[in-house]
């Protein structure tokens, strides 16, 4: 059985259906509640940012356009402005200490093969930090196009901006995370060459 798409629950949903709505959160619940982690850093903030999204969902004036986008970049796109008002009232996120360990088992699709490279050799969290360290229009577009696999097309309705700029703010944002891994790789290759206690003498 074919499943139904997006816009079928949500025809279901506003007609009272709740399993359409229950099978449309269990379907983008995890992705959004991950975009928002990899904005904010903050797993609390993402879990109530993305109960605010499917609130907003239910509502009747819900203001969902089929001819400007997707459902789920018209939810990715509620959950980014949630993020911003939650930025502007806090702007506490570079005092915010990185914990590697809050990204579990997430994992990565990463489409450059020197980051794939960087990613296998300095790990998760290094990357981790690495994109959490990018301006937040950087942070954006790798959490959307890299982290959570979307188009560039659904990208831009999200971040409201042209498919360009999607475009050359993701080539601007992997260019300075393989410039942070590779500093990291770097600095840690020249450590272990200076460590006095592997020295031959």
């Amino acid at each position: 059985m074919v499943p139904d798409t997006d816009d079928e629950l949500l025809r279901r949903i506003r007609r009272g259906d709740e399993q359409a709505f229950v099978v449309l959160y269990r379907r983008l619940q995890g992705p959004i509640y991950r975009f928002v982690l990899n904005i904010t850093n903050l797993p609390p903030v993402a879990e109530d940012i993305t109960q605010e999204v499917f609130l907003a969902l239910i509502r009747e004036d819900c203001g969902f356009d089929e001819g400007r986008g997707t459902l789920s970049a018209y939810l990715f796109g509620i959950a980014r402005k949630l993020v911003l008002r939650h930025l502007e009232r806090t702007r506490t996120l570079a005092e915010q200490e990185i914990q590697a360990e809050e990204w579990g088992n997430q994992t990565l699709a990463v489409r450059t093969d020197p980051m794939v490279d960087l990613l296998h050799n300095e790990g998760l969290a290094a990357l981790r930090r690495a994109v959490l360290s990018l301006p937040r229009r950087y942070r954006e577009v790798v959490a959307l196009c890299d982290l959570e696999e979307m188009d560039y097309s659904q990208a831009a309705v999200v971040l409201d901006c042209p498919v360009g700029t999607v475009r050359s703010r993701l080539h601007r944002a992997r260019a300075l995370l393989l410039e942070k891994l590779q500093q990291k790789h770097d600095s840690g290759k020249k450590v272990h060459l200076l460590d006095p206690a592997r020295s031959l003498i």
